[in-house]
């Protein structure tokens, strides 16, 4: 039975992510076919298709996997206090692939994957413009997280964090 929490289902779903990401780092979207996937993880057109609709559909539930994931890693407001930004440098580091792909998918631009302190910043800034500093920081966090993704993370979690730290110091 191909239930949603079959084991093998997971594992070809798996599969599936992986050999796009994979084939995504050569290509653009628009050039892979159904077809590429199969060759690479040796399974049928048919079990793509009961998990997918399309390539764009499986670009967009990996786009919502990772969103969860990152989000996951929020839940609790006091520990994305403390270490929200060492946390999350942590998470790209382990899933540098997957973030490449993010943004090598433009995702960043139309889906906000990030988190932001609305109430700190209404503190911080009086509550004026809140959209306008929360674009501003979340414009920011991408380059450096784009540009840290493109040097292989050479920089650890610790020291990315710190960066961020030290540009939102005294606030």
């Amino acid at each position: 039975m191909n239930t949603p929490n079959n084991k093998r289902r997971r594992e070809s779903v798996e599969k599936i992510e992986k050999a796009f990401v994979q084939i995504l780092q050569e290509r653009e979207l628009k050039e892979i076919s159904v077809s590429d996937i199969c060759k690479i993880t040796n399974l049928n057109r048919s079990t793509f298709y009961a998990n997918f609709l399309d390539i764009y559909d499986l670009a967009d539930k990996l786009r919502e996997k990772l969103e969860r994931d990152f989000s996951a890693n929020f839940e609790n407001v006091s520990e994305r206090e403390k270490n929200g930004a060492l946390k999350m440098f942590k998470h790209i580091k382990e899933n540098q692939l997957f973030y490449k792909t993010y943004f090598k998918l433009g995702y960043d631009e139309k889906h906000k994957i990030m988190i932001y302190d609305t109430a700190r910043a209404e503190k911080d800034f009086g509550g004026r413009n809140i959209k306008y500093h929360i674009e501003f920081f979340r414009s920011g966090l991408n380059a450096i997280i784009k540009m840290w993704l493109d040097g292989g993370c050479t920089e650890t979690p610790e020291e990315m964090s710190e960066i961020i730290k030290q540009e939102y110091k005294g606030r």
